[in-house]
């Protein structure tokens, strides 16, 4: 069977003093393919770049998935009888053009294209989308076949070695599997590395304030910017935890009530507005929407929460030191996010002896199995004094 390597090509030096990596293939005789690497005597161990080459480990990782690649074809070619006939003229055009992403197959990439496009929510297209940026500058010509267990295990690994949390690692892997499970759902792969790979998953830490905290944060007395996000963290509190982007894009209050579906879920809630949250929607009244946070932040309501969770972050007592005045601060809730909000919804909840039932009730969660929920009655009564008795609790907190 043909056997395939890298050889320097030196018989022609580029303007940038580098020379041209080939693929060397041994079969009938000598084929010798183009790619996109090139590099000097002194970056080239012969068998990938030394240590002196600039970003020698991204390239190494690029040229061992290259070689891969083309073996696998050539394996597949034999598997399939065909290699023993052909000449090198011929192998050297399929390899070519499959290497050049041309069109004798479709690379992942291709179908996770495809997959983005039966996605309608931005958040989900744009995770999509940066699943699809990390395959290309990993391995862009990858395809079912060429992705094993072995492949995962050394993405895994490349998306570790770039600093990436494992959580984050996970989703990502977690898209390739989705996008594997359209294709075989499509018949367009019977293949599934997955069925022997573990994707990783680590603890989060904790997310949610203890009521003492919350008290603290709703009747802190910090800098003038901060008071508006401690109210709009309360308000979200108020509301049962609803998400930023569904607060914002929230027009009008029906009946003592917010309805909407939510962005992430597309599940409807709705939630009766108590006086407190009435009390900073009032503050903070919009005229298109709501609230005036989108209309007075350009209508980037990321921009606006990045800013939001820095404010909440630096909330506590401060002292200024130095010539310049610098502020050193007691922080009193480091790594806080608006999304604690839902969080703490939820275990002050369960603090106070509210049923777990109704808790998912109130946070749009399933029962254990979507069988048992069709015989729920969804009474919205529940969760109004369910949410009423929280906020009660945390007004007795002075």
């Amino acid at each position: 069977m043909a056997t395939v390597c890298y050889q320097l090509d030196t018989r022609r030096e580029k303007k940038d003093g580098t020379y041209p990596i080939k693929l060397y293939i041994r079969h009938k005789s000598r084929i010798l393919i183009s790619t996109d690497f090139c590099a000097t005597p002194r970056t080239w161990t012969g068998t990938e770049y030394s240590k002196e080459a600039k970003s020698y480990k991204a390239k190494n990782v690029a040229i061992r998935n290259l070689i891969n690649r083309v073996e696998i074809l050539i394996v597949m070619l034999d598997n399939n009888q065909k290699l023993k006939s052909m000449s090198d003229a011929a192998l050297k055009d399929y390899i070519s053009k499959s290497i050049k992403n041309e069109s004798t197959c479709k690379t992942f990439v291709t179908y996770l294209d495809e997959f983005i496009e039966t996605k309608t929510k931005g958040n989900t297209i744009e995770l999509y989308k940066a699943t699809k940026n990390k395959i290309l500058a990993y391995d862009p010509v990858c395809t079912f076949e060429t992705i094993t267990k072995k492949w995962l295990e050394s993405f895994n690994k490349w998306l570790k070695d770039t600093g990436m949390k494992t959580n984050s690692i996970s989703i990502h892997l977690r898209n390739i599997r989705a996008v594997f499970n359209y294709a075989i759902d499509n018949e367009e792969t019977e293949l599934y590395p997955f069925r022997k790979f573990a994707i990783e998953k680590e603890e989060t830490r904790k997310r949610s304030l203890r009521p003492e905290q919350l008290a603290t944060l709703r009747d802190f007395n910090g800098e003038e910017y901060q008071k508006e996000y401690q109210d709009i963290f309360m308000l979200m509190f108020y509301l049962i935890g609803i998400n930023a982007i569904d607060l914002f894009n929230l027009k009008q209050i029906v009946d003592g009530r917010i309805e909407y579906k939510r962005e992430k879920t597309g599940k409807l809630y709705s939630i009766k507005v108590e006086p407190e949250a009435m009390e900073i929607i009032n503050r903070y009244k919009g005229n298109r929407f709501l609230l005036n946070t989108l209309e007075t932040n350009d209508y980037n309501y990321r921009k606006y929460m990045a800013a939001m969770n820095r404010g909440l972050q630096k909330l506590g007592n401060f002292e200024r030191k130095g010539l310049g005045g610098k502020k050193i601060r007691d922080i009193l809730f480091p790594g806080i996010t608006s999304y604690w909000a839902r969080h703490t919804w939820a275990t002050i909840a369960h603090k106070i002896e509210i049923s777990k039932d109704v808790i998912s009730l109130a946070l749009g969660h399933e029962f254990g199995c979507k069988t048992t929920g069709i015989y729920i009655d969804y009474d919205l009564e529940q969760i109004d004094k369910a949410n009423r008795k929280v906020i009660d609790y945390i007004n007795s907190l002075k």
